[in-house]
């Protein structure tokens, strides 16, 4: 089988012949052509040919056009710091919205207008024409809340939430609004499919019943808007105690990457047991151990993931998030040979 059959058989919640496998391998893959954290993050050239140069020399089973959390708030103005040896963030020193009134101004915008956007569409252009015949290609979005709170900073707009919770509101449906139309040019890109970040969906950072008010009706929406464009609707999670349940409700994804167990699940066997049959599982190994631990200790939780999950197809072994951008390539090259081996469904 080839990647394209190996990622629809595990979408298809069917046995393909191993365990599909992808590291997530982003900001890491700059290593591979020599450039620095702020020049691959800015320059598509230099960019795309990273994501190409990784996808051609190492097995993975899907690409994931992960830039960093910062490309979508460009679209209203974010101010972005581009560290040498890390992944951009907001200067949160110099927010959009530096108080609750200012979320009124948070308005529709045109992907169009942003750089960072438009990169992103360019690159995922780029990886179709060059691996998509090889490789499903995936783009990757911020959900509304996660660049909302890029414009105020996570910690205030978790404040702002109990102190005008319609302001945040209003805001968030304005981005929504903007995600949906960059989702459909994403689409047009001819990516398989549009993973879609929640990160406030999770107990470490937002109860249940909030984030189902909040952000649930939109992420419900956009869902629908990528489904309705033709591609696969995933989510990434990589909070602890993750929302299984209602991001199922609102958003039906075909697939959800994450790295801890859901909130109503004591482990990831008991999270195959529940959800196996509802959704593809990706993931869940710890990307931190790709630089520390042992060899043995890695290849151990990649194996433990397979025991866990594999069973009956639905699953895709993975990192619940990205590789560590410093970390070697040898334990991403450990993950893909276990997953051709003891993640074999032929034995």
């Amino acid at each position: 089988m080839n990647s394209i059959e190996r990622m629809q058989a595990a979408l298809n919640h069917q046995e393909a012949d191993h365990v599909p496998v992808y590291p997530i391998l982003c900001g890491v893959t700059r290593n591979l052509v020599g450039a620095s954290y702020p020049e691959w993050s800015t320059n598509v050239d230099v960019c795309a040919e990273s994501f190409i140069k990784c996808a051609k020399e190492f097995d993975i089973d899907c690409v994931v056009a992960l830039i960093d959390l910062s490309v979508e708030c460009d679209a209203w103005g974010q101010k972005i710091i581009y560290p040498e040896n890390d992944a951009a963030h907001p200067d949160y020193s110099d927010c959009v919205i530096k108080e609750i009134e200012d979320y009124a101004k948070i308005k529709k915008a045109d992907y169009r207008n942003s750089k960072r956007m438009m990169m992103q569409i360019e690159l995922c252009r780029r990886l179709v024409k060059e691996v998509g015949n090889e490789k499903p290609v995936i783009a990757f979005v911020f959900g509304p809340l996660g660049t909302l709170s890029m414009l105020r900073s996570q910690q205030e707009m978790y404040m702002d939430l109990y102190d005008d919770p319609d302001a945040v509101a209003g805001a968030a449906k304005e981005v929504c609004e903007t995600l949906k139309d960059y989702c459909k040019a994403l689409a047009e890109t001819g990516v398989a499919g549009i993973m879609v970040d929640t990160l406030f969906s999770s107990g470490s950072i937002m109860s249940k019943a909030m984030w189902d008010e909040m952000e649930g009706p939109l992420v419900e929406d956009l869902a629908n808007t990528i489904r309705e464009a033709g591609c696969a609707v995933m989510i990434h999670n990589c909070g602890q105690k993750i929302y299984f349940d209602v991001q199922i409700e609102r958003m039906k994804p075909d697939a959800i990457s994450f790295l801890y167990p859901p909130d109503d699940c004591k482990d990831f066997a008991e999270c195959k047991e529940k959800y196996g049959d509802k959704t593809t599982l990706i993931g869940c190994v710890t990307p931190a151990n790709a630089v520390i631990g042992t060899d043995e200790e890695w290849d151990k939780e990649c194996r433990d993931q397979i025991d866990a999950m594999a069973k009956g197809g639905g699953f895709v072994l993975a990192t619940g998030c990205e590789y560590p951008s410093g970390a070697s390539f040898d334990r991403a090259q450990r993950m893909i040979d276990i997953a051709k081996t003891y993640g074999s469904y032929r034995k």
